[in-house]
């Protein structure tokens, strides 16, 4: 596979890293509206986005051109297993503390390398397996104490949910990086949103119920940053690999960390802060190593210059 130009990783990272952050006050708003069924929420998720990806779609060439696609089934399965990972996620946020929640979702790097470089073809460097396996050994001292709960236990159901969501979420960001080589970024975004909306209305029949007004500000705030931050993520595979991008999702958490000591008086215990530890040493060991790959790339490209000269 081609090695992207540094200039184009750089991008892509920093796209990921805006989209995490989002995605994080996203989070935020649905477990502050935790009366609201994760069926209900993901509707005014999927729906309250929709402003915000129709005026993308017009600053991108119109609505007709932005949602032009060439197979609507890929859209459709992309959106089934996207539409799920978002519903067990907002699910687990009913039985766990947002920090714990977000330690668990970080198997979604661990499991979309993996797909990554089975399904897509991806480079597997060493640098990048040994920087997510890092990431992972933190994620498993954060949720550690959790692990020890029965398995009948709400806790354990939460867990459960919750890594269902994560494994589910890094397959439908498989079939994204799969997609965005023939899809336009906006036709990804909008048949999401399209998908989830439709999905979410089968759970109406499971107990709905009328959200209060704090509730419904909560959860038009979440569609809104929602929409963008799934702007964010579907463009920053067009500027790097997925493996690359994986570490980088473990930026959510640290404002988990500080979302939920604030909002919700969640304290972080020792054992995870110990774990954020090697989270954020596993996102530099990225970027140090993506920089000397960029730096080699360059003089490599120069000494050839100079010999066909």
């Amino acid at each position: 596979m081609t090695a992207l130009p540094r200039t184009d990783v750089s991008r892509g990272i920093a796209l990921m890293l805006a989209s995490i952050t989002v995605f994080t006050v996203m989070s935020a708003f649905i477990k502050a509206a935790d009366r609201v069924p994760a069926g209900e929420a993901m509707f005014f998720r999927s729906v309250m986005a929709m402003p915000i990806i129709l005026v993308w779609l017009m600053s991108h060439g119109g609505i007709a051109r932005g949602i032009a696609t060439t197979s609507i089934r890929n859209h459709a399965v992309r959106g089934i297993v996207g539409s799920c990972a978002m519903g067990l996620g907002f699910a687990g946020l009913k039985y766990l503390p947002l920090p714990e929640v977000t330690a668990i979702r970080f198997v979604t790097p661990i499991v979309m390398v993996v797909l990554a470089a089975l399904i897509l073809g991806e480079s597997f460097r060493f640098i990048r397996i040994a920087a997510v396996a890092l990431g992972f050994v933190g994620v498993v001292i954060i949720i550690a104490p959790r692990l020890s709960v029965g398995l009948e236990s709400t806790l354990a159901l939460g867990v459960g949910l919750t890594l269902g969501s994560a494994c589910l979420a890094a397959l439908a960001q498989v079939f994204v990086k799969g997609m965005a080589n023939v899809e336009s970024t906006t036709a990804i975004v909008f048949w999401f949103s399209a998908t989830s909306t439709v999905l979410s209305l089968a759970t109406l029949p499971f107990g709905w119920v009328w959200p209060t007004s704090y509730e419904f500000a909560l959860l038009i705030g979440a569609g809104l940053v929602g929409g963008l931050g799934q702007i964010l993520l579907t463009s920053s595979y067009r500027f790097a690999d997925a493996g690359v991008l994986a570490p980088f999702t473990y930026v959510s958490m640290l404002w988990s960390v500080v979302i939920g000591y604030i909002w919700f008086d969640e304290v972080p215990t020792l054992g995870m802060l110990v774990g954020a530890c090697f989270v954020i040493a596993a996102g530099v060991i990225i970027v140090l190593r993506e920089r000397q790959l960029g730096l080699d790339a360059t003089a490599r490209r120069k000494v050839k210059a100079k010999g066909l000269q």
